[in-house]
């Protein structure tokens, strides 16, 4: 089986220009901050995930996906990802979880 190493994939800008790099230092949103610490802790304390699988779920994201999406939104799909495929919240408890998140923001937008 012959496999093509030259393929790059949508993550892999090695040796590609792709413009300037904003060096500015920027406030991280709550939810951003959320998103690394619930890394940390699946990582560190509660080792459910590794570094490596969170990588390797943000590299899996369908190029379209991959470029819409914020660094955190990225971590945040692979930390689902990982999570769902772990065994540790199914499809199901998300979607009713996320639903009652989302009734809960809208009420609160209302307010």
């Amino acid at each position: 089986m012959d496999r093509d190493f030259t393929a790059r994939g949508n993550h892999d800008m090695g040796g590609l220009t792709a413009g300037e790099i904003n060096k500015n230092e920027h406030d991280y949103a709550l939810w951003e901050k959320r998103v690394d610490a619930i890394m940390m802790l699946l990582t560190n304390d509660l080792r459910i995930m590794t570094v490596d699988q969170l990588r390797k779920g943000i590299e899996a994201l369908p190029p379209d996906a991959y470029d819409k999406m914020t660094y955190y939104e990225r971590w945040i799909s692979s930390i689902t990802n990982g999570l769902v495929e772990a065994g540790v919240i199914s499809t199901e408890e998300l979607k009713s979880r996320m639903s009652i998140v989302s009734s809960e923001y809208t009420r609160e937008e209302e307010s």
